[in-house]
């Protein structure tokens, strides 16, 4: 900007004329004459401007004007709201109406002009002000401490995720317009007006101190000066650290005395100290008296469009009354949610301004209404109410028997069980229990690899009227003991020793059916209302809980969604995830009480995608439920197979889902053919709370939507104190309706923090502890959990930002950022690693394009390639599975593998040898270790990410085939090379 004198600088070319130019409207009397005027000012901008071009200068244009009201209005407003072309520096329109009347509207840009430059142009013209007495001058912004009105060209702003913006808008704008009590005539204060849009703002981004730009007159402005004397201030402002009166005391000494140095530094500071940008400007124009005429037109356009996402501008309208002006990018926000960011504001600015006095804290001004309330509850339920009774399980799956007992309800290993001989087989264990002592309400544990007799486990444990507490038998020891003695076993169905330390009875399904051969099943006592089942869930509290679920909740679910879905005797499901996991009990009940099949993949299976995959085209299964990070190992493994898949039905569940990586899939399997549903859903709410169908749409977008509540169930977005969030604006999920479970069992303390009563309906709510924010369509999106940020070096951070970034690379097919050595001493040691699976093996390619999207202290500061991410027994990301980081470094030479001492050349010892060697030369090569004959694979740092990526290697090599139960069985290269050496197999 200029330093001194007539340097003012044309105005800059920016992407967004009108959102920086203004107007004034002067009512001139009767019989001005517009020669007059147009000579005075030829003569005015000559004096001003001598070294601008002839042809450059300003010139009074004159028009005259329809001789109707609404001919003169029309004109007016469309002239007011005409920006300035680029390269000019003030515009000035004399219109000419009916019976003399006259107006004179002059524009200019901030950059060029101030609002009291231009009404001492107009007092030139009319003769109150001698052309000579006004010099044209400019601040010397960079030693100001505002922000020069050109830096405004820049994007201040983020992206406004609580609203509905429109990509292919471009810079379109709109505005809407709300009342605002005490804002006609003089009556904006212009401190409370910033604070009560920082509170909104911080309310909807769920930030602390939000940046508010501020229109700001500069201080000590020369009367007579001709020149850009408005800049714009930003205002930070700690919401959530201070007392409101404060807050408006520092405000008021911002917009009067501004106090930031507004230098690059200092402005980058400022924005993004949060981690946002600017978000909403308020342009309050402090000469603000008279903005309305007479007639009902303005005398003053403070700003034609909006510089930020969100400008507010206050003044008067038709009938004098206040009105909050809101213009608004419709790329970012859309009318509705503009409109209502106004009304809170508004609201806000309220009761900052109530006379009994302002509330003590932010957080105590609750903006919403009755009538929004009333909306909101509405948008968290479904407008379906399903037909159901509710039942036992048990007796839901004897209806399903009685209807078809021949027809196959398990497959598990080529063998086939039908309904009858399932619930015959569940007849026997129950009696079998009842013979063991097992009584009604006692705790059973069900710890069983994935099996026909897991099903009839649980359905013996149900039958017996006991409650069965699932345990996956691949859990460590300590675990398992952990859980029986917690849950109170009475005994636990298992062919394992894991708990031979502790005290608990066991026994196997065999001796079960054998000591209930010719006993009989006691009808159950207990009713749907009691507890089926018991899963225990890790979280932020510790040690595992047990969520006890009644029986009821699981026959709602279905109920809830059999129509949607098409549930039915016609589908074939799978039994994918460990029984341990909330999600298979949707597997399980899911096809038994809608008369479907159930598929048991074996453990080994479900570890090797290829095999999972060739199952599911062997089995014809329809219906298939997935974590998104198995799903991802699946889509990879169905890439190039010619067989195609039966699948119509793909749920997902356990884990956030990011659509985008799903476009792959869309390719191969239309939306017509395989519906995909992304379910929201937590293991105290009875696995599903919510579903959204997943389109292409969804996918080009990266939808964040996890869908609206499931008929029966409901979803609250509530702030802090409890209180409902508008919509768009984040908080914590709550769920209440048929799914919340029971208690945490023997937590009451725990019970009693997390179970809380719904005060909108009367019954009881589970706080999740999840991040989300609900639309006003009823859509809930799931922004990850509470504690999902971290900070580094000062910097707050959203890992998932990173992570979405990431996979914006069409080389990354998935991926997973992690802070490490956050408990280092040395700040500098915490560090961002990245994850990635790729088409390729280009990493720092992959950190350069991000470099170019993530500001430093966000970049990773590794990015490491894996063939796919490892994941837990329950298909969820497996963090403390990954491998180190690593750091880009030469080739490290393969260690030799001696030949076993009885291998002589020409025996069959050689092959096993040679392959030993070659598998040692893999196993480096993917570990990054030197790799010793017998060193077990897992005590080298492998897992079963690397296992595949093992596999893999050894395909590329032409190696034999790799069955990932062998290298389990046989971790060293010695003892697999033994094995998979095609002499060992001959």
């Amino acid at each position: 900007m200029p330093a001194s004198g007539t340097d003012v600088p044309l105005i800059p070319s920016g992407r967004s004329q009108a959102a920086h130019c203004h107007a004034l409207r002067v009512r001139l009397p009767g019989g001005t004459s517009a020669d007059r005027l147009a000579a005075t000012f030829s003569e005015a901008v000559r004096a001003w401007w001598p070294q601008d071009a002839p042809d450059r200068l300003p010139r009074l244009w004159t028009e005259r004007v329809p001789a109707t009201p609404q001919g003169v209005a029309s004109r007016v407003h469309a002239e007011m709201h005409r920006p300035v072309p680029a390269g000019s520096r003030l515009r000035a329109v004399l219109l000419s109406g009916p019976g003399g009347a006259a107006d004179l509207i002059l524009t200019a840009h901030r950059a060029s002009l101030d609002m009291a430059a231009l009404r001492l142009v107009a007092d030139v013209l009319l003769g109150r002000v001698p052309v000579d007495r006004v010099r044209p001058q400019g601040p010397r912004w960079p030693r100001s401490r505002v922000l020069p009105p050109d830096w405004l060209d820049a994007d201040l702003g983020g992206h406004a995720d609580w609203a509905e913006g429109d990509p292919a808008a471009g810079e379109s704008t709109g505005t809407v317009e709300v009342p605002l009590p005490g804002a006609g005539g003089a009556g904006v204060d212009t401190a409370r007006l910033v604070v009560a849009t920082a509170v909104v703002q911080a309310r909807y981004e769920a930030v602390e101190t939000p940046a508010i730009a501020v229109l700001t007159a500069f201080p000590g402005r020369p009367g007579t000066a001709l020149g850009p004397f408005e800049g714009t201030t930003l205002v930070p402002v700690d919401v959530g650290g201070r007392g409101l009166s404060e807050l408006v005391d520092r405000a008021r000494q911002a917009v009067t005395a501004p106090q930031t140095w507004c230098d690059r530094s200092a402005y980058t500071e400022i924005t993004r100290a949060d981690g946002r940008g600017v978000r909403a400007g308020v342009c309050a124009v402090p000469d603000a008296p008279g903005r309305q005429g007479p007639d009902g037109l303005p005398l003053v356009l403070p700003c034609m469009d909006g510089a930020f996402d969100l400008t507010l501008v206050p003044g008067t309208g038709a009938q004098g009354d206040g009105v909050l002006t809101v213009h608004h990018r419709l790329r970012e926000v859309d009318a509705a949610s503009a409109t209502r960011f106004a009304r809170h504001v508004v609201t806000a600015y309220s009761a900052l301004t109530a006379e009994g006095g302002m509330p003590d804290v932010a957080l105590d001004i609750d903006l919403l209404d009755d009538a929004e309330r009333r909306l909101l509850a509405h948008a968290g339920r479904s407008e379906r109410t399903p037909e159901w009774t509710p039942r036992r399980l048990d007796d839901a799956f004897a209806q399903q028997a009685a209807r078809r007992p021949e027809a196959v309800a398990i497959t598990f290993e080529g063998e086939h069980i039908t309904y009858r001989a399932l619930d015959e087989r569940a007849d026997r264990l129950a009696a079998g229990l009842l013979a063991h002592g097992v009584r009604p309400g006692q705790r059973v544990g069900l710890c069983l690899d994935r099996s026909a007799d897991l099903v009839a486990g649980m359905l013996a444990v149900l039958k017996a009227d006991a409650v069965y507490v699932p345990m996956d038998p691949t859990h460590p020891a300590d675990r398992l003991s952990y859980t029986a003695e917690d849950a109170g076993l009475a005994l636990v169905i298992t062919d394992t020793d894991a708990f031979a330390a502790t005290s608990v009875p066991v026994a196997g399904p065999d001796e079960l059916a054998a000591a209930g051969a010719h006993g009989a099943v006691v009808p159950p006592r207990r009713g749907p209302g009691e507890a089926a089942y018991v899963i225990y869930t890790s979280g932020s509290t510790g040690r595992p809980k047990g969520v006890v679920v009644p029986h009821r909740n699981v026959v709602a679910l279905i109920a809830a969604t059999r129509e949607d879905f098409g549930l039915d005797e016609r589908d074939t499901w799978t039994l994918f995830h460990s029984s341990a996991f909330d999600f298979s009990v949707w597997e399980i009940w899911g096809p038994l009480l809608t008369g479907g099949r159930l598929v048991v993949v074996p453990y080994w299976v479900s570890r090797s995608p290829g095999e999972f995959r060739d199952l599911l085209a062997q089995e014809r299964v329809s219906v298939l439920n997935q974590t998104p990070s198995a799903f991802a190992q699946l889509v990879e493994a169905d890439r190039g197979r010619s067989t195609r898949l039966a699948l119509r039905l793909v749920v997902f569940g356990g884990e956030p889902l990011d659509t985008r990586a799903l476009r792959g899939w869309f390719d191969r399997h239309p939306e017509s053919d395989c519906r995909l549903v992304n379910m929201f859903g937590i293991t105290e709410t009875t696995v599903h709370v919510t579903a959204q169908t997943v389109t292409r749409r969804e996918a080009l977008t990266g939808s964040r939507s996890v869908g609206p509540a499931l008929p029966g169930w409901r979803v609250h977005v509530l702030d802090e104190r409890g209180r409902p969030q508008p919509f768009g604006a984040p908080g914590e999920i709550h769920v209440s309706g048929e799914g919340v479970a029971l208690e945490y069992l023997g937590r009451p303390e725990l019970t009693a923090e997390r179970f809380l009563p719904d005060p909108f309906s009367g019954g009881r709510m589970y706080r999740s502890g999840d991040r989300g924010r609900l639309r006003p369509d009823g859509r809930l999106e799931h922004l990850g959990r509470l504690d999902n940020q971290v900070k580094i070096r000062g910097f707050r951070i959203e890992l998932d930002e990173i992570r979405g970034v990431l996979l914006d690379d069409p080389a990354v097919r998935a991926a997973a950022v992690l802070v490490a050595g956050e408990d280092a001493n040395d700040a500098a040691a915490v560090r961002i690693d990245a994850y990635v699976v790729l088409r390729g093996d280009d990493t720092a390619a992959v950190r350069a394009r991000a470099a170019t999207l993530l500001p430093g202290y966000m970049l990773p500061t590794t990015v490491t390639a894996l063939r796919e991410l490892p994941l837990t027994a329950n298909g969820k990301l497996d963090t403390r599975r990954l491998p180190p980081p690593v750091v880009p470094r030469a080739t490290t030479v393969p260690s030799a593998v001696p030949p076993s001492p009885s291998a002589a050349p020409g025996d069959a010892g050689a092959p096993v040898a040679e392959l030993a060697g070659r598998l040692a030369e893999v196993w480096e090569a993917v570990l990054g270790v030197p790799v010793g004959p017998d060193d077990n694979f897992f005590s080298l740092g492998g897992n079963s990410l690397y296992a595949v990526r093992v596999a893999a290697a050894m395909s590329d090599r032409h190696l034999p085939p790799l069955p990932m139960r062998e290298l389990y069985l046989h971790p060293t290269v010695r003892r697999l090379a033994a094995v998979l050496a095609p002499t060992a197999r001959a």
